[in-house]
């Protein structure tokens, strides 16, 4: 790689295999960060031109590797202006995120009470990240809205999974404050 060239995935793959074989869930979530923000800080990050396009009903969620030994996989989110999610977990597996280009507003809640179906969270602190911003999520702290703060310009994020999440539980408001957990299977989209 020269300097004047941005790395792709197969450049960032190496250190991202290295950081899965540590042990510990948390040692590697914080491994990965540091392997995601050195790379994206620095040079940024060269990405296929289907994972740069956004959808216009929905942020594009779109696989870029999956670990041959299911240790992790990888994910390129593309999100139009005015697309976030819903308060969500991530289905108990840890998980950074990146920001590949764009601006991104992450909030974060800590669950504070569950009874009888309802969920009651607590608003933390909610994050600008700008491209090289990352952020780990290792259960039980895993509860957050993605939105992109950009009103006229697509943002992508890379998420970084250490498995194959298939589901995770969006929280729907309810008018009391609490939320009810639906689950939500996920997909990929191809374009």
């Amino acid at each position: 790689m020269t300097p004047l060239q941005v790395p792709s995935f197969e450049d960032l793959r190496g250190k991202l295999d290295a950081a899965v074989r540590l042990e510990e869930p948390a040692a590697i979530a914080r491994q990965v960060k540091t392997v995601l923000q050195e790379t994206l800080r620095c040079d940024g990050l060269h990405l296929p031109a289907v994972f740069q396009q956004p959808r216009p009903d929905t942020y594009a969620r779109r696989l870029l590797h999956r670990d041959p030994d299911g240790r992790y996989t990888a994910v390129v989110m593309t999100w139009g202006p005015g697309q976030g999610t819903p308060l969500h977990d991530h289905a108990g597996i840890w998980c950074v995120e990146c920001v590949v280009d764009g601006e991104m507003e992450v909030r974060q809640y800590d669950l504070v009470h569950q009874e009888d179906g309802r969920y009651r969270f607590e608003p933390q602190a909610t994050i600008d990240a700008i491209r090289g911003s990352a952020g780990c999520l290792i259960p039980p702290y895993e509860y957050h809205t993605l939105a992109n703060r950009r009103p006229d310009a697509a943002s992508i994020t890379l998420h970084i999974y250490g498995g194959d999440m298939t589901h995770c539980h969006v929280f729907e408001p309810q008018p009391d404050g609490t939320y009810i957990r639906q689950e939500r299977q996920l997909s990929y989209h191809e374009s």
